[in-house]
């Protein structure tokens, strides 16, 4: 089984990061190929940003979709997922709403734990798209400056703790340590903090191996049915051949 895990930060060092903590999430028949988006921001950080990102996700996927099983996007706000849903054959999934459907089967009601405030609007609009505002206890995030996006879970980690210590008080039965920079991170305080952690990149990997193994195929109908085929202007090759249903074509 090969997975791809599809970065849509520009940040080479954040995917090297996400790898390494996506092989204790994969079974021993699963691989995955790690890609960082080649266009976009170091780290996504509002709606207009992750709609930049949304566009590299499906320029991505057009160009390395071939040879693989499912895709995960690994950016948490899920940048893309509807439209790559829509446009693509194979199962793609993403870290936020897997975290939370995730979070729904351990609790009835969920936290997420962030590292910036800038965070906050769109993640609770990927609480809305999943239709879990009901399921979420609130959302947190560290108030204090980093410096460097890849050593947050390092540099902020006594608030990231007090952020979850705090939101179980509040009345979350699971938390979600969320954002790309915070991989892993949910295997090291999980004996810290007395209800489920949950690491929205294992969780996504998770999911994705089970669509597989579940035989998932893409659908002929419905909303999620592949468009019709249409001329675009502009556009990365294999995206533009994707769309014009022409992606045998050299």
């Amino acid at each position: 089984m090969r997975i791809l895990l599809l970065n849509p930060n520009t940040s080479a060092a954040m995917t090297e990061r996400m790898a390494r903590a996506a092989q204790a999430a994969l079974a021993p028949d699963a691989r995955i190929t790690a890609l960082t988006a080649t266009t976009g921001l170091p780290y996504i950080a509002s709606r207009a940003e992750a709609q930049l990102a949304g566009a590299a996700v499906l320029e991505t996927l057009a160009a390395h979709q071939a040879g693989h099983d499912a895709a995960v996007i690994a950016a948490y706000g899920d940048p893309g997922l509807i439209a790559a849903r829509e446009l693509f054959d194979l199962p793609v999934v993403g870290m936020a709403e897997a975290a939370m459907l995730t979070a729904c089967q351990v609790g009835a009601r969920f936290a997420i734990v962030t590292f910036a405030p800038a965070l906050l609007p769109w993640y609770e609009d990927a609480v809305a798209l999943a239709g879990l505002s009901a399921r979420c206890a609130g959302l947190y995030a560290v108030r204090r400056p980093f410096q460097a996006v890849t050593e947050v879970q390092d540099d902020l980690r006594p608030e990231i703790l007090a952020l979850a210590e705090r939101a179980v008080e509040e009345g979350a039965d699971a938390v979600i340590l969320a954002g790309a920079p915070l991989a892993g991170l949910a295997t090291t305080l999980r004996d810290a903090v007395p209800v489920p952690l949950v690491d929205p990149l294992a969780a996504a990997l998770g999911q994705a191996q089970a669509l597989v193994r579940l035989g998932t195929r893409p659908p002929r109908a419905g909303r999620f049915a592949r468009p019709p085929a249409k001329p675009a202007t502009g556009l990365s090759g294999p995206l533009a051949r994707w769309i014009a249903h022409r992606e045998g074509e050299p």
